[in-house]
């Protein structure tokens, strides 16, 4: 027998690791670590291998096959009590591969008490489109830390009291038991553990790139003239190169999430930026107008991944407890960016006085940012982790470690039916969706149609060129920074309330009720000063309010609609976005037209009282919301409230 420092005591209990069961402990590396023994510790345990492989004289050789028994020293003491089939293959080399015995230290239902909560939750970066979330025991396997790292499928059911009836299946099949991997507890692998300047920095870094994505679509605007000369078109012609790229901003979407929850957001950034770049040296040379369309609907497809993806690389990095806060300052990006194309690109119209410019400056921006994205770390828990368990099964023989999103793979047919019919259905099916998405619509619609409604004002009150036109966005940047000062104070409201209650989505309707009333304000001013004795200051001051309520209404509605559907978040979110992209790209083809022919004041107050009846919306479902989601469509069975 081997020997170590083995002393007599009685049973103890921890908390802080598995219950020792016997009257007898080794002073071993196993004693102080979590269930259960590894190989190694069989050095350490009062028995040898040649030991474990002969049968006692009490072996129930009537009873077992003593020729195919794997432990047949079973009926000897470990200090844990429990030995996993993997340790007893690893310890006498009855594995096929060469095992490490390190790696077969997993979680019980007692350790697992400290480390995850009784009832599962679900993030807002779950790989819904990939995994069939209905069957789902372990959804916090991404953001949970274990000492181990490694979790038995059925400590998980018992801690959580899920029903044994699926493991007694399993095993009567003969399969062996599952071990999900988890991140180790302060993992430096789990982007979550980064250090705070470094997230910020990440932060800063893909709030940029939705800038670059959305300067690329309205990049054109400042330039329009331009497109008319080079390719003898009308205007309208010339501008479906802005709209055709917000289009592609609609269906890209479709392609990137799913392939993002299957390979991890830098490959799919890496792909798609590089493409977003190359497509831009055919838009410069295009020989003519159709060309350009057709690679500017291509640039769209593949810049959206900016913008679908950025927002969950912040939810990658940063706690529940932080993210908002992350969320709050990087709310303004998808709105400003569109707003610096008119800006920057009106001058290059009128001091370059060349189309394929615009379109160099543009690659050179989203060139930078492909190489500065694709330099971050990956950050979605599920890939890395997936990764992981590949490693894992790799070095240990063991083909039963994987993560719950390879155990639950959806087949081809259902993510079609997630990423493709899903907000379909919910569009059809759900009002209280339908009406956000509306007053998301006209807000980004409205943006859009800044870009056309100003030159017709401008110059025909002022008889500005582009260059100084461009400059009249800049009112909309200033208002969007006000909106940053407030959104975190508005944070820090909802932080507040949660601590005092249980939270409601209703809860994140605040910034919109303020930001609300200044959209009609906004274009009631612009309607209202646009004649030649007002100088420029009256019209171009609409932009403050403007770019102030703009953010605050899409940071407040996009978190209410997170919260109405955070069962399906991803599928209500993808919806958001194609219903946003449409009227993105459908205003511009009618603004110029709207604005000559029912005059410049009339054009804006239209507008106005389709804002002013608009903003019922968010003081309507602060009040009632709940009773609304309660009787109208699934809503209410979406909601976190729900639970």
């Amino acid at each position: 027998m081997a020997s170590n420092d083995c002393t007599d005591q009685s049973p103890v209990d921890s908390s802080s690791t598995s219950t020792i069961v016997g009257t007898r402990s080794c002073t071993s590396a196993e004693t102080s670590k979590d269930y259960p023994i590894l190989a190694k510790d069989f050095a350490n345990q009062c028995l040898s291998k040649e030991q474990c492989e002969n049968p006692d004289i009490n072996f129930p050789v009537d009873a077992k096959d003593v020729y195919h028994a794997q432990f047949p020293q079973e009926l000897t003491e470990t200090a844990a009590g429990l030995v996993p089939v993997s340790t007893v293959l690893s310890h006498h080399n009855l594995a096929n591969t060469q095992t490490s015995g390190d790696l077969y230290r997993t979680e019980t239902a007692l350790t697992l008490e400290t480390q995850l909560s009784r009832h599962a939750t679900t993030d807002v970066n779950f790989p819904f489109a990939t995994e069939i979330s209905d069957r789902a025991e372990f959804p916090d396997e991404y953001t949970a830390e274990t000492a181990t790292g490694l979790v038995p499928v059925q400590s998980i059911r018992s801690f959580r009291r899920i029903s044994k009836a699926a493991t007694i299946h399993e095993l009567e099949k003969g399969g062996e038991e599952i071990e999900y991997v988890t991140f180790k507890i302060g993992d430096p692998e789990n982007p979550m553990n980064w250090s705070t300047s470094f997230k910020w920095c990440v932060t800063l870094i893909v709030s940029i790139l939705v800038i670059a994505v959305a300067f690329g679509s309205s990049c054109v605007t400042g330039g329009l003239g331009l497109i008319e000369e080079r390719y003898h078109v009308s205007l309208e012609v010339s501008i479906l190169t802005c709209s055709v790229m917000v289009v592609g901003f609609a269906v890209g979407p479709l392609a990137w999430s799913p392939l993002s929850e299957q390979f991890g957001r830098r490959p799919i950034y890496f792909i798609s930026l590089l493409l977003y770049t190359i497509f831009n040296i055919p838009c410069a040379l295009s020989p003519n107008i159709g060309g350009l369309i057709v690679c500017r609907f291509s640039c769209g497809v593949f810049a959206s991944s900016g913008l679908v993806l950025a927002g969950g690389t912040i939810a990658d990095i940063w706690p529940m407890a932080h993210r908002g806060n992350a969320i709050a300052y990087f709310a303004a990006a998808p709105y400003c960016g569109p707003v610096f194309g008119p800006l920057v690109c009106g001058f290059i119209h009128i001091y370059g006085r060349r189309l394929d410019l615009i379109f160099w400056v543009n690659m050179a921006f989203a060139g930078v940012m492909f190489i500065i994205t694709s330099a971050i770390p990956e950050t979605y828990a599920p890939v890395i982790l997936k990764r992981r368990a590949a490693k894992l099964r790799k070095e240990t023989g063991n083909p039963n470690i994987m993560t719950e999103q390879e155990r639950l793979k959806a087949p081809l047919s259902e993510i079609i039916r997630t990423v493709l019919v899903r907000p379909v259905m919910l569009i059809m099916t759900e009002p209280v969706l339908d009406l956000m998405n509306m007053y998301i619509v006209l807000i980004y619609s409205l943006l859009y149609a800044f870009f056309f409604a100003y030159p017709v004002i401008f110059q025909e009150l002022y008889d500005y060129n582009d260059a100084m036109i461009g400059l009249m966005f800049i009112p909309i940047l200033i208002g969007a920074m006000f909106a940053l000062v407030t959104t975190p104070i508005l944070e820090r409201i909802y932080t507040k309330t949660i601590s005092r209650r249980l939270p409601s989505p209703e809860d994140r309707l605040i910034g919109s009720m303020i930001g609300a009333p200044f959209v009609p304000i906004a274009l009631f001013i612009l309607g209202a000063t646009s004649y030649k004795h007002i100088i420029w200051v009256g019209p171009s001051s609409a932009g403050l309010a403007f770019g102030y309520g703009m953010v605050l209404i899409y940071f407040s509605v996009n978190n209410y609609i997170i919260d109405s559907y955070e069962k399906c978040a991803a599928s209500a979110l993808a919806a958001k976005v194609f219903t946003r992209s449409a009227g993105g790209a459908a205003f511009p083809l009618f603004t110029t037209q709207m604005y000559r022919r029912l005059g410049l004041q009339w054009a804006s107050w239209l507008l106005a009282f389709i804002s002013l009846a608009m903003v019922i919306i968010p003081f309507g479902f602060y009040k009632y919301g709940a009773h609304l989601r309660s009787i109208w469509g699934n809503s209410a069975k979406y909601a976190n409230d729900a639970k």
